[in-house]
């Protein structure tokens, strides 16, 4: 039923969206452009980063959502239809909040029963002088994939990596972006990633049919970076030997290591593969994680807390630490459980609001068909995705709000076009997750330079995977490959 006279609605296959025809492009535009004012000012002017609790993007974006009420208030736009669509959009992310949160508790247990650290140790073996630069891609993909973190990896690994490769007389840059490359493979291909479940949350499809979309486009990306890689390693002399033995010692010394611990993934991938629902294939992923912390990591349980029982609890709600003796592995030994998800959650809450406001007084409508305009074809429309989500990683440096954004306004873009949202989900991972370390001033990009004492301008030709994602991505589009279109009913 419609809330007046000025407002119809458009019916699509599963969604209803709004057209306002009191509301201008300009005035759709509005909220758009204050919110990005906030960020800019929030991120080149504020010197304290934490106000707000850490929370600043979140409260942005709310604020953002109220200056679209007020746009939608002048438009005659009631605050019953812009409290309708804000409702919609966080039904529709109920799913994705529950798998985060599993997510988070899937890290924690993860970790306690000696899953995460079995991967690393396991994976460090590989490594050897003659292929150093593509058996850092490795390392650091594997380890990236089973915590879910290229900042975790970065922060670990890669310290340990550029330390060895640099005493093997490798270029440094090179180090770098192998292990930046890797990280961010990771990252976007592991279901414990928060990038990896925010795209899919924006675009509107589910973890898994995400993953294994990416695949498309990732495989190829990353086959290519390693190739490269293998070149480059065959055409440089190495000298000296990389030594991980320390590094194996303090995990050994610490875990009771096993193949047998590689069941519990093996298992969440079987169930993944059998096309088990995300949340009972991550839960059972946590259960058996359980099991095989009795079973396995006892020292480890009594040493966190006063019982076993209440060791587990922890590791899924709450901030999980274990200590080695070795500095460069306490980072990676530790967990947020549910708890570490929530800023993500808040992000993806806030991000509804914003964007359920926007679509209850008609701008995204508005917006969608102005870009609709220009980018006439298929191609047009990816490419204007990836320059968004460039442009927002240059504006807003940071790769979450490169995702949130562009993956609320392109979405009935992309319906229109009847394409499947998994090619949103995709797109947005391809050019919004991991451009974000090519940045010097993206929250990525400084992190990465200031943990692994390589500046972004060195590494930036080096993180061949990084850079190459979006061509990649473009490329598939230009040659309409396995490009998925919506079923028509």
């Amino acid at each position: 039923m419609q809330e007046n006279d000025n407002l119809s609605e458009i019916k699509t296959e599963d969604q209803v969206i709004i057209d306002n025809k009191e509301l201008s492009f300009f005035e759709a535009l509005i909220p758009v452009v204050i919110l990005m004012a906030m960020l800019a000012y929030n991120i080149f002017l504020v010197e304290d980063q934490e106000w707000f609790g850490g929370y600043t993007n979140q409260i942005i974006l709310v604020i953002g959502g109220a200056v679209a009420a007020v746009v939608g208030l002048f438009n005659k736009v009631t605050f019953k239809t812009m409290l309708k669509e804000v409702w919609e959009n966080l039904r529709s992310v109920f799913v994705p909040i529950m798998i985060l949160f599993l997510v988070g508790a899937l890290a924690g247990t993860w970790l306690v029963s000696g899953v995460i650290p079995a991967m690393v140790y396991y994976g460090l073996q590989v490594l050897s002088p003659e292929i150093f630069l593509p058996a850092s891609v490795i390392i650091a993909a594997v380890i990236s994939i089973a915590t879910g973190s290229s900042w975790t990896t970065s922060a670990t690994v890669g310290i340990a990596l550029v330390g060895i490769g640099t005493a093997l007389g490798i270029n440094p840059g090179m180090i770098a972006g192998a292990v930046i490359s890797g990280a961010y493979f990771g990252d976007k291909m592991s279901p414990l990633s928060d990038t990896t479940n925010l795209a899919p949350a924006m675009a509107g499809t589910d973890l898994f049919t995400h993953i294994k979309y990416m695949t498309i486009t990732t495989v190829p990306t990353i086959i290519i970076t390693l190739i490269v890689f293998g070149i480059i390693s065959f055409n440089i002399d190495t000298t000296g030997n990389a030594d991980i033995s320390n590094l194996l010692a303090s995990i050994d010394s610490t875990f009771n290591i096993s193949p047998w611990l590689f069941l519990v993934p093996v298992a969440v991938v079987a169930l993944i593969l059998l096309k088990t629902k995300p949340l009972v294939a991550l839960a059972s992923g946590i259960g058996l994680a359980i099991i095989f912390a009795f079973v396995f990591q006892g020292p480890i349980l009594e040493g966190l807390s006063d019982s076993k029982f209440s060791a587990i609890v922890n590791s899924i709600l709450t901030d999980t630490s274990i200590v080695t003796d070795n500095e460069k592995l306490n980072d990676l030994f530790s967990a947020g459980g549910m708890n570490g998800m929530l800023w993500t959650i808040y992000l993806i809450v806030c991000a509804m609001i914003f964007g359920g406001i926007m679509d209850g007084i008609g701008a995204l409508s508005r917006i969608t068909k102005a870009l609709l305009s220009i980018a006439t074809s298929i191609f047009g429309l990816f490419a204007s995705t990836v320059l968004s989500c460039l442009g927002l990683n240059l504006i807003a440096s940071d790769q979450y709000l490169a995702i949130v954004i562009p993956g609320k306004m392109f979405k009935q873009a992309y319906e229109d076009k009847g394409l499947a949202p998994e090619n949103l989900s995709r797109t947005l991972e391809d050019s919004g997750t991991v451009t974000s370390v090519l940045i010097p001033w993206n929250t990525c990009g400084a992190y990465q330079s200031g943990v692994l004492g390589v500046g972004v301008g060195e590494y930036i030709g080096y993180a061949i995977f990084n850079w190459l994602s979006p061509f990649t991505t473009l490329v598939f589009v230009a040659l309409n490959l396995k490009i998925k279109m919506l079923r028509d009913k």
